[in-house]
C-alpha cells in the first residue's frame, strides 16, 4: 500500500486579506512558518520516503520544514501549483464580487469562470492528479509521499484521483492552512481517502491515522 499526503501551504499574508493569490508567488508570513514546522512535527512521526512540492515559495517553504527533520531533498512539480485565477490575481474576494460579479457568482456555484483567464475546474484537476500520481511512483512498497501544493490544487487534484464528481467535491470544505488529505493506494481498491483537513488547531495536535 502507497500512502500519499497532500499537505496545503502555510499562511501568506495574502491568505490573511483574503487576497486572491493564484500561481502569484506570495511568500509564507511569521504565522505560515510556524504552523509549517507544527505540521512537520506530525508529519515527520509517518516517516515519509519522498517530499515533493509546487515551485511556489509558500509551498516549497512549507515542506522545507518537514524536509528539516527527516532529511530529505524535495522535488518540485510546477504541476502543483495553484490553480491560475487569471485576473482576480492580487484582488481580494470582495472586490472581485463588487467588479466581476457574474464571473463570482459562477465561482461561487462551482461552475467554470468564464471570462477573466480563470483556469478551469477540469485542466486544474488534471494537471494536479497527474502531478500526485506521478509522486506516488516514487514511494517505495508500503512508502509515504508528502505532497506540497495549494488549496485550490488540491482538492481538485484529489477529487480527480479518486473519480469524483463537482458536485461531490463541492461537499468538501476547503483545507486549512497547513492541513492536508491522507490518502492510500492498493492494486486492489485503488485510490481511497483515510482523512481530510488533518492538521493542528490553535495549541491542540490533532494526530494522523495510523
Amino acid at each position: 500500500m502507497t500512502r500519499l499526503i497532500v499537505w496545503r501551504h502555510g499562511n501568506t499574508d495574502w491568505n490573511a486579506q483574503a487576497r486572491v493569490q493564484g500561481q502569484t508567488d506570495v511568500p509564507l508570513n511569521d504565522l505560515g512558518r510556524r504552523q509549517a514546522v507544527d505540521a512537520a512535527e506530525l508529519l515527520v512521526r509517518l516517516r515519509p520516503t519522498a517530499i515533493v512540492a509546487s515551485d511556489l515559495s509558500r509551498a516549497a517553504d512549507t515542506a522545507a520544514a518537514l524536509a528539516a527533520l527527516t532529511g530529505l531533498t524535495i522535488s518540485t512539480d510546477e504541476r502543483l501549483r495553484e490553480r491560475h485565477f487569471g485576473e482576480w490575481q492580487g484582488h481580494t474576494m470582495a472586490e472581485v464580487a463588487a467588479e466581476r460579479p457574474e464571473e463570482h457568482a459562477r465561482w461561487t456555484a462551482g461552475e467554470d469562470v468564464i471570462g477573466g483567464g480563470v483556469e478551469t475546474l477540469e485542466d486544474l484537476g488534471k494537471r494536479v492528479c497527474d502531478a500526485l500520481q506521478a509522486a506516488a511512483r516514487l514511494a517505495p512498497p508500503g512508502g509515504t509521499v508528502v505532497v506540497a501544493t495549494h488549496g485550490a490544487a488540491a482538492r481538485s487534484g484529489v477529487g480527480h484521483l479518486l473519480g469524483w464528481g463537482r458536485e461531490q467535491l463541492r461537499t468538501l470544505r476547503a483545507l486549512q492552512n497547513c492541513h492536508w488529505v491522507d490518502l492510500t493506494h492498493d492494486d486492489s481498491r485503488g485510490w481511497q481517502m483515510a482523512a481530510y483537513n488533518v492538521g493542528v488547531l490553535g495549541d491542540r495536535p490533532v494526530p494522523p491515522p495510523v
